[in-house]
C-alpha cells in the first residue's frame, strides 16, 4: 500500500459517536468553568481586584467553540484543529475560567489531524504551525511574567536555578510532552490504520485467490471425471453396441455366434462396471498424489487385451512391439493404455465394417511411441465436432510431457500417434 492511501471517512455511526463525545466535553467544560468561578482559583482577585471572569454568554460561546467542532474532527480534522486552537488562545484572553477541559479538546484536535487527515503534507504543516504558535505564546507569557513582580510573588527570580526558572522549565517540559504526545499518537494511529487496511486487502486477495484456486480445482476435477468416464464408458459401450448388432443379425441363423456375441457383451459390461468401480475408488482418494499413482492398474501389458477385444468386436486388430521393451512409469503406461483404448474405440465407431487396425508400440532411445492406425474411411466423422475423445487424449499425453498427433493418413485410414520422452521408471 502506497503513501497515497486515503483513510476512509467515518460513517453515520462514527459521526454520531463523535457528536456524543463533543456533547460530553461541552457539558464537562461548562461544569468545570462554573466550579472554577465558584472557587475563585482561576483569577487572583487579591492580586488584581479589577479582574473579572468573562460573562456567561461569552463563556458559553468560547466553550462551544472549544468543544462543538470536535463532532466533525474526523471529517474535517484540519479545520477543526484551527478553530479549536484559536478558541484555546482566546479563552484566557477573555478570562473564561476554564483551562482543564480546554487542554483536552486541543489535544484531541491535534491528534485528529494526524490520525484522520487525508492530506498528509498539509496535516504535518498544520500541526507544526499550531505547535509553534503555542510555544511562541508560552514564551511571551513567560517573558511578561518574569518582569511582573505581582505574578507569582513568592517565586524568586534571582539566579539561573531560581524558583521561577524551575517553574518555567517545568512549564516548557509539560507542554513539550503535551504537544509531542498529540503529534505522535495521531501519527501512530494513522500508520496503524494504514497497516490494518493493507492487511485486510492482502487477506481479501488471499481469500479471492483461494476461491479461484478452488474453482479451478473443481473445474479440473470435472474435466478429469468426464475424461475418465468417457474412456471407460465409450470403449465398452461401443463393444456392446457392435456385438448386440451382430447378435441380432445372426440370432436366427447362427445361435452359436449370437451366444458368443452375447458373452462378449456380458464381459464388456462386467469390465465397464469394474473400471467404473475403480474410477470411483480413485476419486474418493484423499491424497491427490496417491490417487494419480493408483488411478489404474492397467498399462502397456494390457494392450494385447484391447487388441483382442477389438478383434472380438468385429474389427481385426494386431499388436506389434518394436525395440527392446523396458519399464515405464505407471502413469505413462496408463496414459498409453487409455490412448490405445480410445483410438480402437474410434476405429470401431467410424472406420467401417471392412476396416482393420494396427497397434505399434516402439521403444525409442529417448522414450516410447505408440501408433494406432486403421484402414477405414470414416475420417470425416472422427474429425467433426468437439467430442471428448481427442481432447482427452491430448490432455493425458500432455500431462506426462508427451505429444499427440491425430488425423487422416494420405493413403487412407486414420492415425493416432503419441510420443513420450524419458519414461523409464
Amino acid at each position: 500500500m502506497t503513501d497515497d492511501w486515503l483513510r476512509p471517512r467515518p460513517g453515520r455511526e462514527g459521526f454520531r459517536r463523535d457528536a456524543i463525545g463533543a456533547a460530553l466535553l461541552f457539558v464537562g467544560t461548562t461544569v468545570s468553568a462554573l466550579l472554577y468561578t465558584r472557587t475563585g482559583l482561576y483569577l487572583d482577585l487579591d492580586a488584581d481586584p479589577t479582574l473579572h471572569p468573562a460573562p456567561l454568554w461569552l463563556s458559553a460561546i468560547m466553550i462551544a467553540a472549544l468543544t462543538v467542532p470536535l463532532a466533525w474532527r474526523r471529517r474535517y480534522p484540519q479545520v477543526v484543529a484551527v478553530v479549536v486552537s484559536v478558541a484555546f488562545f482566546l479563552t484566557p484572553a477573555f478570562h473564561v475560567p476554564e483551562m482543564l477541559f480546554a487542554s483536552i479538546t486541543l489535544f484531541i484536535a491535534i491528534y485528529s489531524v494526524g490520525a484522520w487527515s487525508r492530506h498528509r503534507r498539509a496535516a504535518t504543516i498544520t500541526r507544526i504551525l499550531i505547535i509553534i504558535g503555542m510555544f511562541v505564546w508560552i514564551g511571551v507569557q513567560l517573558v511578561l511574567t518574569v518582569d511582573d513582580p505581582d505574578t507569582l510573588p513568592g517565586f524568586s527570580r534571582s539566579g539561573v536555578f531560581s524558583a521561577f526558572a524551575s517553574w518555567a522549565v517545568i512549564n516548557v517540559l509539560t507542554n513539550l510532552l503535551y504537544f509531542g504526545g498529540a503529534y505522535y499518537f495521531g501519527y501512530t494511529a494513522f500508520r496503524s490504520a494504514r497497516e490494518r487496511a493493507e492487511l485486510e486487502d492482502r487477506t481479501a486477495e488471499l481469500a479471492a485467490e483461494r476461491e479461484r484456486s478452488a474453482e479451478q480445482a473443481v473445474a479440473l476435477d470435472r474435466v478429469r471425471i468426464a475424461r475418465e468416464l468417457h474412456d471407460v464408458v465409450a470403449h465398452h459401450v461401443s463393444v456392446m453396441g457392435v456385438q448386440a448388432g451382430a447378435a441380432r443379425r445372426v440370432i436366427q441363423t447362427d445361435p452359436a455366434q449370437a451366444s458368443e456375441s452375447l458373452a462378449t457383451i456380458e464381459s464388456s459390461a462386467r469390465s465397464a462396471v469394474d473400471e467404473l468401480h475403480r474410477l470411483l475408488t480413485t476419486l474418493r482418494e484423499s491424497d491427490s498424489d496417491d490417487a494419480s499413482q493408483s488411478s489404474s492398474t492397467r498399462g502397456l501389458d494390457q494392450l494385447g487385451d484391447l487388441v483382442e477385444e477389438c478383434t472380438a468386436a468385429g474389427v481385426p486388430a494386431a499388436l506389434q512391439v518394436v525395440g527392446e521393451p523396458r519399464p515405464v512409469t505407471s502413469l505413462v503406461g496408463f496414459t498409453l493404455y487409455r490412448v490405445t483404448q480410445e483410438a480402437l474405440t474410434n476405429v470401431r465407431k467410424h472406420a467401417g465394417p471392412r476396416a482393420t487396425a494396427d497397434v505399434r508400440l516402439r521403444y525409442l532411445d529417448s522414450g516410447v511411441e505408440l501408433e494406432v492406425t486403421d484402414t477405414g474411411q470414416g475420417t470425416g466423422l472422427r474429425s467433426a465436432g468437439p467430442g471428448h475423445g481427442h481432447v482427452g487424449m491430448r490432455e493425458r499425453v500432455a500431462a506426462v510431457g508427451g505429444q499427440l498427433e491425430v488425423g487422416p493418413r494420405a493413403r487412407g485410414g486414420y492415425l493416432v500417434r503419441a510420443r513420450i520422452v524419458q519414461v523409464e521408471s
